[in-house]
């Protein structure tokens, strides 16, 4: 059986590489030329060289909505992280009801953006009514925090069920033994179980900066980047400057937006999966 494997294994791996090849590595080559010229259609090229990419980080809208991700990024990733770990520590405690409580918290994850976006703007926009204040789309600030309470009532369901098959992965000899020597429940928790689920911390980490940092269909559904592009996430912004302009130069400014946006999302994951796997501890 294992020979048959080691002479076989090509023809398992062929069709994995070439999806890979075909639906990622492909695109993602030509869309690294594409922003380097000025086009309409991919038969209407002009090589421009880094012109695209002058403008892009020129271009005040495009810092504008760098700092706005990244701070929707860091508020989001917290929230999300600490509630998610609040409520996986309570729902390990055997209380009665847990699986439904798991099931409540999950099913948010379960609808599309465009149609979370839509919900959550009809409610919020009532409740701002009825306390007199501004609109999601006439003011950013309550835009912002409209996106980051949207985002967290997506999220924190699904990273809830991560922290909590990591919790109950710890050994139970670990928990007693930290009994025994008399730890309390909060040193238990900073001592023992946050080291040991350090690798559900790693995953969750990442898959909320990506997600945050790459928010795109409830931004566009709850604000549209309103009032005048201040709630602009990046996304959205690369998807307005590609598809909401006429023009071959905008084709190509677009794509560059996109280039950057791809490496600095590849950077800050990167630079989270090392910070974060070098806390993990092997049990």
């Amino acid at each position: 059986m294992e020979k048959a494997i080691k002479k076989y294994w090509p023809i398992f791996v062929v069709p994995t590489v070439a999806a890979f090849c075909i639906g990622f590595l492909w695109p993602f080559l030509q869309g690294l030329y594409l922003s380097l010229c000025k086009f309409t259609t991919l038969k209407k090229i002009t090589f421009v060289g880094f012109e695209n990419f002058k403008y892009a980080l020129t271009d005040p809208e495009f810092a504008h909505a760098f700092w706005f991700t990244a701070a929707f990024t860091v508020v989001s990733t917290i929230f999300i992280n600490v509630i998610a770990f609040t409520i996986a520590l309570i729902l390990t405690r055997k209380i009665r009801g847990t699986n439904l409580f798991r099931t409540v918290f999950f099913m948010p994850n379960l609808i599309g953006g465009v149609v979370l976006g839509y919900i959550w703007s009809i409610l919020l926009n009532c409740v701002l009514s009825l306390l007199a204040k501004p609109l999601l789309r006439l003011d950013a600030t309550y835009g912002f925090w409209g996106l980051i309470l949207l985002m967290c009532w997506q999220q924190i369901g699904y990273m809830m069920i991560i922290y909590i098959a990591g919790l109950q992965s710890i050994p139970n000899d670990y928990l007693e033994a930290a009994y025994i020597d008399g730890a309390n429940s909060w040193q238990t928790l900073w001592r023992v179980k946050i080291p040991n689920v350090m690798p559900s911390i790693t995953i969750c980490l990442f898959l909320t900066l990506t997600n945050s940092f790459k928010l795109f269909d409830q931004n566009l559904a709850l604000t549209g980047g309103e009032p005048a592009h201040m709630t602009e996430m990046l996304a959205l912004n690369i998807y307005n400057t590609f598809y909401g302009r006429s023009g071959a130069q905008w084709k190509g400014y677009g794509q560059a937006k996109a280039v950057i946006f791809c490496v600095l999302v590849i950077v800050i994951s990167m630079i989270q999966l090392r910070a974060t796997r070098s806390k993990e501890v092997q049990q």
